[in-house]
């Protein structure tokens, strides 16, 4: 094998060993011609021509290879490349076209593709482009034929117009894929963006939950004991109110337990997670209801986290009571709150002596 020049396999039936495997140990050898011709060979492997640094003819003719991308760049000598009676559409590998052009320019190499039917497509362009710009490489050119997508078959002497004409095709081709791709990533992302909005406050719920190690299987029961009668939700402008209001007609009269955020927070921890933490270890939530509230974020927050505490550690049981603490039209309120306000689940602030009385002792009874 070390000193042979020329070796002719041809009508062997090789196309299964060669799909697999080599005909040749590993090395440089110096074979100058190689036909493989009439084997039925399908498919090579990329490194079936290793070591091929002295050939100068191969034949690969009358096969039923529909495409060449084996390394071909040890092939520095080689002078005729025989692909003609095959099932070639195009060369799929950018690197073969390389290569061969690379070593064209050495050995004035000529490939025969004749007796294939070409593939005139977006996938084939880069190929047929390549064809143009080195037509010095092929014989008998002017005889190619190619396919287009709709079946037709195109003689391929004006190569230069088929080329011209594809490009512009697969220019719109591209651009309409584009468009369609991103239309289709812009819908994924509003349906997913809408998923997100609407289940917000549950996936807002269960993260601080997660976050807190709050554990699913310790469900409410009417023996829990929490460390806190309520959690009172209040806007920084009604401070006052609950300093000089609540504290005293229920912590020091009623002996309840509050918790107030300007009071009971951890310090260092995240305002989010103090809130979560405080509606979730209290009986109650109790939403001081101004304008002032419902502007504020923070207000709106823990409204939402009571109602998903409610939701999904409670039961379903409500926890949420509203103490209007100023007057508000109906239309001023958000939708969910106003359904809270007709299930009665709310109380009016009434500022005066006799009706002082009545009110405390329903928020009393609202959070024993």
């Amino acid at each position: 094998m070390l000193t042979l020049r020329t070796l002719n396999l041809r009508n062997n039936d090789l196309g299964k060993v060669l799909a697999k495997g080599g005909y040749k140990r590993y090395g440089t050898i110096k074979l100058q011609n190689v036909d493989l011709s009439k084997n039925g060979i399908h498919s090579l492997l990329f490194i079936v021509f290793e070591g091929h640094s002295y050939l100068e003819t191969l034949n690969l003719s009358d096969n039923v290879l529909s495409d060449f991308s084996p390394d071909v760049s040890f092939m520095v000598r080689l002078k005729v490349l025989d692909l003609s009676k095959n099932k070639i559409k195009y060369f799929s590998q950018l690197s073969t076209m390389q290569n061969i052009s690379r070593i064209a320019k050495q050995t004035h190499l000529k490939i025969d593709l004749s007796h294939n039917i070409l593939e005139c497509s977006c996938p084939s362009l880069v190929f047929l482009r390549w064809m143009f710009d080195n037509q010095e490489l092929f014989y008998n050119k002017d005889s190619y034929k190619c396919k287009s997508d709709n079946g037709t078959i195109i003689v391929l002497s004006r190569l230069q117009n088929t080329v011209s004409v594809l490009q512009k095709s697969c220019a719109s081709y591209t651009v309409l894929t584009i468009g369609i791709s991103v239309l289709v990533v812009a819908v994924i992302l509003i349906l997913v963006g809408g998923l997100l909005y609407r289940y917000r406050w549950r996936l807002r719920y269960a993260y601080y939950m997660t976050r807190s190690k709050y554990k699913s299987d310790k469900l409410v029961n009417t023996e829990m004991t929490y460390a806190y009668n309520a959690f009172i939700s209040y806007s920084e402008e009604e401070k006052d109110f609950v300093i000089n209001e609540c504290i005293p007609n229920l912590e020091e009269h009623e002996h309840l337990r509050l918790c107030i955020h300007q009071r009971d927070f951890i310090p260092g921890e995240e305002i989010s997670q103090n809130i979560t933490n405080g509606i979730h270890n209290s009986n109650k939530t109790i939403c001081i209801i101004t304008r002032s509230f419902l502007d504020s974020y923070y207000c709106m927050f823990e409204f939402n986290m009571a109602r998903m505490e409610s939701i999904y550690s409670r039961e379903g049981h409500n926890i949420l009571f509203l103490v209007f603490y100023e007057q508000i039209l109906p239309r001023e309120l958000p939708l969910i709150m106003l359904e809270l306000v007709q299930h009665q689940s709310y109380i009016e602030y009434p500022d005066d002596l006799q009706g002082n009385v009545v009110f405390w002792n329903k928020i009393k009874e609202a959070i024993e």
